[in-house]
């Protein structure tokens, strides 16, 4: 295993073409005699490792660690959607568990300068869809990959996709997250370790959360994100694109709104979402049964806001059609704070409103 992994690390690090490493893998069945038949033809592959004997002592140590694992093109661990991407890596390199890999997920992507409401959509959406048995997939970046990633941490699992070696976080601030994740989940790069993020690496980043994912899902991005550029990827693998409306005073719903025009499924609520991966032609088994807090009514039977009192159309019309706090109501109302919360308390035990992490919004 020790010359298997060295001779992968040279095939890796070497100026050979990702296509004849691919090649070779797969016809020799063995990177030892993959790299002595590339090296043999071209003498210049030896002289391009020059330099890198660090990060071929740092990646043959980071492999002697628990749960660390290396996985080749022409390995049976390698995951069979990953094939279809564009570019397909050589290498996998995993922290954590890599049978997860072959799970049915979707990928959650969005800004990283979201809104509140931003956030606890992610984080929703990505905790209900982990509790209905899928594995949420991100990209471990600030902002709405960083709160799916912890949605799905609360009640499942979840896989992170970077732009780095396996043995670093980036940004350095989700260092705590990125422990999270390896001990339920796992984290998955074609950079060996001690590869530090690159601008070029993210796109490429991308691809991997596309093609492990069997739908994406594009909560909150701007017009030019990298999470369209994800839903793209998906879209040319023949995969669900998905993407949550927002409102029109948010530029950051813009991109999700671009999304939808171009002919992505416009999803409310996560359900809608598990039921499309479901009825996909990519299942590898169907979701758990799904049940959300409240199925909202058909038009056809909404209740008419005749039946609420005056305080109550107040803090209705208040409300609009996104999250708030209420804080936000009571300006926009002129009722005290404790008037609200009595209203409010009713609304919800009526099934109008529902609270979701201190702001209120409609059920209805």
């Amino acid at each position: 295993m020790t010359n298997d992994a060295h001779a992968c690390f040279n095939l890796l690090l070497s100026t050979a073409r990702s296509g004849s490493i691919r090649d070779a893998l797969a016809h020799y069945r063995n990177p030892s005699d993959a790299w002595h038949a590339l090296s043999q033809s071209d003498r210049s592959l030896n002289h391009g490792l020059k330099g890198h004997g660090r990060l071929i002592d740092r990646g043959m140590n980071w492999l002697l660690q628990p749960d660390c694992h290396l996985i080749a093109w022409h390995h049976q661990d390698y995951p069979e959607s990953l094939r279809h991407v564009a570019s397909p890596p050589a290498f996998l390199f995993i922290r954590g568990r890599k049978e997860l890999l072959w799970h049915r997920q979707i990928g959650i992507v969005g800004s990283r300068q979201p809104s509140a409401s931003g956030e606890e959509c992610a984080h929703y959406f990505a905790r209900r869809l982990a509790g209905s048995g899928y594995i949420v997939a991100s990209g471990l970046a600030r902002g709405l990959d960083a709160a799916a990633h912890l949605g799905a941490l609360a009640a499942g699992q979840t896989i992170a996709a970077l732009a780095t070696g396996p043995d670093m976080a980036f940004p350095r601030c989700n260092q705590d997250l990125y422990e999270r994740i390896v001990e339920s989940g796992a984290v998955i790069t074609e950079h060996p370790p001690g590869v530090p993020a690159l601008r070029s690496h993210f796109p490429a980043r991308n691809r991997l959360i596309a093609g492990l994912s069997q739908g994406t899902l594009v909560i909150e991005a701007a017009i030019r994100s990298g999470a369209l550029i994800t839903a793209r990827l998906a879209a040319e693998l023949g995969k669900e694109v998905m993407a949550v409306p927002g409102s029109i005073h948010n530029p950051m719903a813009f991109g999700c709104h671009q999304l939808i025009r171009e002919g992505a499924f416009l999803v409310e609520q996560p359900e809608e979402a598990a039921h499309i991966l479901a009825c996909s032609g990519f299942t590898q088994g169907a979701p758990k049964k799904y049940s959300a807090h409240k199925a909202a009514p058909k038009p056809s039977e909404a209740p008419s806001i005749e039946h609420l009192n005056e305080g109550q159309r107040q803090v209705w019309q208040a409300l609009g059609h996104d999250s708030v706090a209420i804080d936000t109501i009571c300006t926009r109302t002129g009722l005290t704070a404790a008037d609200i919360s009595s209203i409010l308390v009713g609304m919800e035990l009526s099934g109008w409103v529902e609270n979701q992490y201190g702001r209120y919004h409609r059920c209805i």
